[in-house]
């Protein structure tokens, strides 16, 4: 058994995460804003992770096996978890992203095309790290949110003083209420009613993870290794928006009509004329077993068509 603080965990992956390690027998602490009740037998701290001085207020004298940040955005915010878990863990797992290799978001070493990404392409060693920038507006930080986690990753390496890893999550994929970002609805959606979906002229594919194995995989990076530093998570396997938009029209009978947008012009999501295709060798290597995308797939879309009311075949 463990004590285990889960910062943001009253949502999405959040919900799943707590009640694994529940279920492993782990002694959790959740601390939020109070939007939501914790499951039973959780802890629950109410405070805002950007007051400094309340989350240490709230935390007390409390000490951990392990910290799980689910929502650190910025380097600011990052230094201050830093002073505040210091000395009260001795691990602390960040979830970051798939979109810290975005090439259009930032200078990055050149990867051939196929080559599945590896951790190093982004040097956290060497990365700048700018406080100053306005990160607490939030038109700033949607517009910098991958830069915003390369800085915050940056800034736990350097300066930590507790053993950190970060998590990069592949896009993450679920049905019904799981699909959080809306964007399966969104295909969804368009399939059903015969509407265009707005595509590249030449699509790139990239990697996606389920939300159960995201899950699955904090709690393993928390509570059943020591490794440090970045690891990315995506099940085996990569998809384009053509194989996706496939299965969904598998199940509901319907052909996806597509129009190509020009160039600079907006594509729906999924659609990536861009290469960043993580590889999930590390975490292999240190022992997580990932599935395959083709595997759940279908049976997603299905949850989502059966969250829509949409009728599937």
């Amino acid at each position: 058994m463990q004590r285990i603080c889960v910062i943001g965990g009253s949502r999405y992956i959040g919900i799943h995460l707590v009640q694994r390690l529940r279920a492993a027998g782990h002694r959790v602490t959740l601390i939020n804003r109070g939007s939501s009740a914790p499951p039973p037998g959780v802890e629950h701290l109410i405070a805002d992770r950007d007051d400094e001085s309340a989350l240490t207020a709230a935390l007390g004298s409390r000490t951990f096996d392990a910290v799980i940040d689910q929502f650190c955005y910025t380097p600011v915010q990052a230094a201050a978890a830093v002073r505040v878990f210091r000395g009260r863990t001795r691990r602390f797992v960040m979830t970051s992203t798939i979109e810290v290799y975005n090439p259009a978001t930032a200078v990055l070493p050149s990867v051939p095309y196929g080559t599945p990404v590896p951790e190093e392409n982004v040097d956290l060693a060497a990365w700048p790290v700018r406080m100053d920038l306005p990160w607490h507006d939030a038109e700033h930080l949607d517009a910098h949110y991958a830069e915003g986690k390369r800085q915050a990753e940056a800034v736990f390496t350097r300066d930590a003083g507790f053993a950190f890893a970060s998590v990069r999550a592949a896009h993450v994929l679920g049905g019904g209420a799981q699909d959080f970002t809306g964007r399966l609805a969104h295909y969804i959606e368009h399939i059903t009613r015969g509407t265009e979906i707005a595509v590249h002229d030449e699509t790139r594919p990239s990697v996606f993870i389920h939300y159960e194995e995201l899950a699955d995989l904090l709690l393993w990076a928390a509570t059943a290794t020591d490794f440090t530093g970045p690891v990315n998570a995506c099940s085996d396997g990569l998809l384009d928006v053509h194989d996706l938009t496939a299965v969904i029209a598998a199940r509901t009978g319907r052909r996806p009509l597509y129009r190509t947008v020009a160039a600079g012009e907006a594509a729906s999501p999924y659609s990536f004329d861009r290469h960043y295709a993580m590889s999930n060798a590390r975490a292999k290597e240190l022992g997580f077993p990932f599935s395959r995308t083709t595997d759940w797939l279908p049976g997603t879309v299905a949850e989502a068509l059966d969250g829509a009311g949409a009728p599937a075949v």
